[in-house]
């Protein structure tokens, strides 16, 4: 059994603030630096409640010089899964749920939709969960431009691969692929964007090397994404450039609301929901 883990479950959810803390204040020099004739977008903080245990912050930004919409969210929630939670759990091999049901789960979630449209939308999470019988971690970050570069796209992996391969030599590739198969829309088939890297149910037995590897994973993401980001602001957009960003949005929108794991379990366990659903966009189009 994995009863208390008191102290690790303090560090992780620790080291979530601090990276949020980390990214906000980039993004909030990011919009200083960059001219324009309105002023810079700032980050408004607003605390999260879940009525079963547990809550968060939401860090929101609207209409910056550079993000259109950004969300930095934390969370450390915790009580007892449901049924659906706790057949999920199990289907994924979590050992004693419907003996035991109780967790708890910290973790940090960001997606930012810019205004440019040759700036690529960007998502990152990381995040650590426990039950009685169980501990892992999970996360990862992918890009998502509307309109790719292949420069681009290559900084992007090259910073997440340096990440991975200071732990071991077969992450990169094995979670490069999973993110692959993960961000993959089927009913579209098609990929959301150009990847990244995904993992979950990381548990090899040894906490602080897991938890490190989660660490190392966050602080690439502002190396991965701030240059691609700083190279395209001053690119002239047109406005067939806004229309294939909205159509694009559309395509996150589909996956976020069908697919992905965190926001069907945030759903699932009563958290806030607009925090669940601070990823969508702000403005978005379909055919």
């Amino acid at each position: 059994m994995t009863t208390g883990y008191d102290t690790e479950k303090a560090q992780a959810a620790a080291w979530f603030r601090s990276l949020r803390d980390q990214i906000t204040t980039a993004f909030e020099a990011l919009e200083d630096g960059f001219a324009a004739p309105t002023p810079p977008g700032r980050f408004e903080v607003t605390p999260t409640t879940r009525d079963s245990g547990g809550g968060g912050e939401m860090s929101v930004m609207r209409n910056g010089r550079v993000f259109e919409k950004v969300g930095v969210n934390i969370s450390t929630v915790f009580g007892t899964l449901g049924a659906p939670a706790q057949k999920a759990m199990a289907a994924r091999g979590v050992p004693g749920m419907a003996e035991d049901p109780r967790f708890w789960a910290a973790g940090i979630s960001l997606v930012a939709h810019m205004q440019n449209p040759h700036t690529p939308a960007v998502h990152m999470n990381t995040r650590m969960f426990w039950t009685p019988h169980a501990w892992w971690f999970g996360g990862g970050a992918d890009l998502n431009p509307c309109i790719e570069y292949a420069d681009d796209t290559a900084h992007f992996h090259a910073e997440l691969q340096s990440a991975c391969d200071a732990h071991h030599p077969d992450y990169y590739g094995k979670f490069k692929a999973w993110a692959d198969e993960y961000f993959f829309i089927p009913h579209r088939g098609r990929a959301r964007g150009v990847g990244g890297i995904f993992y979950d149910d990381l548990n090899t037995g040894n906490w602080a090397a897991d938890f490190a590897f989660t660490q190392d994973v966050g602080r690439a993401f502002l190396r991965a994404f701030l240059p691609v980001t700083e190279r395209r602001l001053g690119t002239a957009a047109s406005a067939a450039d806004r229309e294939t960003q909205l159509l694009h949005r559309g395509l996150y929108a589909e996956y976020n609301l069908v697919y992905d794991r965190g926001t069907k379990f945030g759903l699932e366990t009563g958290h806030n929901p607009d925090a669940v659903l601070m990823s969508l966009p702000p403005l978005a189009k379909w055919y």
